[in-house]
Parts: C-alpha cells; sequence; structure tokens
C-alpha cells in the first residue's frame, strides 16, 4: 500500500473517470482503502428509511451525496497556475522552542508542487 500525499483541504483535480475535468476540495482521506471524498465529485444517490426524531419532524427519503474515489484517479493542483501537478518533498531545518526558553534544531518535511517547485499548504 503506497503513501497517501494528498491531504484533507487539498484542491484536487480529477483526471479520469466520468467526472474528468472536475476540481474540488477533499472532504476527507480514507487511507487504509487509498480513497478520498471530493466535493461535487462522483455524487449518488442514497435511500434511506423514513423515520421521525424526537420533534416528530420526517427524516429519510433520498439524499445526494458524495462517494469516495480512488486517489490514483486524481492530481493536486498547483496553487499558482491552476494545473494539476505531482508532488515532491523537501526537507527543511527549523529552529524549535522548549517550553523553558531554549532553541533547538529539528527537521520536517514539505510538500512541494513538481510543476513550479513551490510550497503546497
Amino acid at each position: 500500500m503506497a503513501r497517501i500525499r494528498i491531504k484533507k483541504g487539498d484542491t484536487v483535480q480529477v483526471i479520469t473517470g466520468k467526472d474528468r475535468g472536475v476540481k474540488g476540495k477533499v472532504i476527507e482521506v480514507i487511507p487504509e482503502a487509498d480513497r478520498i471524498l471530493v466535493e461535487g465529485v462522483n455524487r449518488i444517490k442514497k435511500h434511506t428509511k423514513v423515520g421521525q426524531n424526537n420533534r416528530g419532524a420526517k427524516t429519510g427519503g433520498i439524499i445526494t451525496t458524495e462517494a469516495s474515489i480512488h486517489v490514483s484517479n486524481v492530481m493536486v493542483v498547483d496553487p499558482d497556475d491552476g494545473r494539476p501537478t505531482r508532488i515532491g518533498s523537501r526537507t527543511e531545518t527549523v529552529e524549535k522552542r522548549r517550553p523553558d526558553g531554549t532553541t533547538y534544531s529539528a527537521t520536517r518535511n514539505v510538500r512541494v508542487s513538481k510543476r513550479t517547485g513551490k510550497d503546497l499548504s
């Protein structure tokens, strides 16, 4: 199972399937199944049983919702030019501060757009 480089909140574009070309925001990442939920993509109709809540209001019926899509069918959109891009990583050194006020250096990985080389948030 490969590591998923897409995170919640990323803007992605569908590159294959019935919703090809559609851009949307990632709502949820499901890493154990290599799938993601994208806003406005792969919409399905779900039939739920009609019931009542405590106040007597009816619930249920036909609900339109997003279904998951495989992570290989989407690419992250580069924030600079709005085109899909692959994701790389860069290691950078940062200064961190301990609660007692002393500082130390640590490394962290930053996601980078392969198209422009700019950081992805």
